[in-house]
Formats: structure tokens, sequence, C-alpha cells
């Protein structure tokens, strides 16, 4: 079993950044892929990145792609979400969750979901 703890958000202005950060608890931490997802008010929860065990792959909603990034230290159990020229529309709340395959991108095949983190851009 995997427990997760976001930190890092907070609030800043559009064009700014944050990083977000997710530790874990469990030995077999680097043997999942790990995921980013976000909730805004009213709305469903959606896939913002993943990353391989490995690190070696990452995929992005096309809505953050060339802005965020994905990484992980298996060594530090973390991982994080580095997210530079942001939105307003990218206010939510933004929870870290495992999964044990890589590639998908459904909330639905991931587990171990974190409390999560508020992120708040103004304009």
């Amino acid at each position: 079993q995997v427990q997760l703890v976001e930190s890092g958000g907070g609030l800043v202005q559009a064009g700014g950044s944050l990083r977000l950060s997710c530790v874990a608890s469990g030995r077999t931490f680097s043997s999942y892929a790990m995921g980013w997802f976000r909730q805004a008010p009213g709305k469903e929860r959606e896939f913002v990145a993943a990353i391989r065990w490995s690190g070696s792959s990452t995929n992005y909603a096309d809505s953050v792609k060339g802005r965020f990034t994905i990484s992980r230290d298996n060594a530090k159990n973390m991982v994080y979400l580095q997210m530079n020229s942001l939105k307003p529309e990218d206010t939510a709340v933004y929870y870290c969750a495992v999964n044990r395959y890589y590639g998908s991108t459904s909330s639905t095949d991931f587990g171990s979901w974190g409390q999560g983190t508020q992120v708040t851009v103004s304009s």
C-alpha cells in the first residue's frame, strides 16, 4: 500500500511558476507509474501528466504540454510537477496517484490518491 502526500500549491499570478511535490510511503514506490491529476470546482478530475516507474517515459495533457514537466526521484520516493507559464485555467486542486502500469490517462486506473494541493492562478 502506497500513501501519498502532495505539497507546493499556492497563489500565483498568471505567467508565474510553481513546483508541486508528492512524497510516497511504501517500499514499492519505484515499481509504480505515477500521475498528476487536477480538479477544478464543478468539473471532473482530469489527467495532467504521468511518468513511467523508471522515469524514462512521460505523457502530458495537451493543455499543459510544453509548460509542465513531471519528474521523479525514486531514491527519495518523490514525484514532482514543475508548472511554468501558469494560466488562470490551471486553477484547481492537484492530486498525485499511482498506477501499476504506465500508459493510462484515466483516473479510474489510478489509486492511492493524496489529499490534494490547491493551485490558484490570478489574472
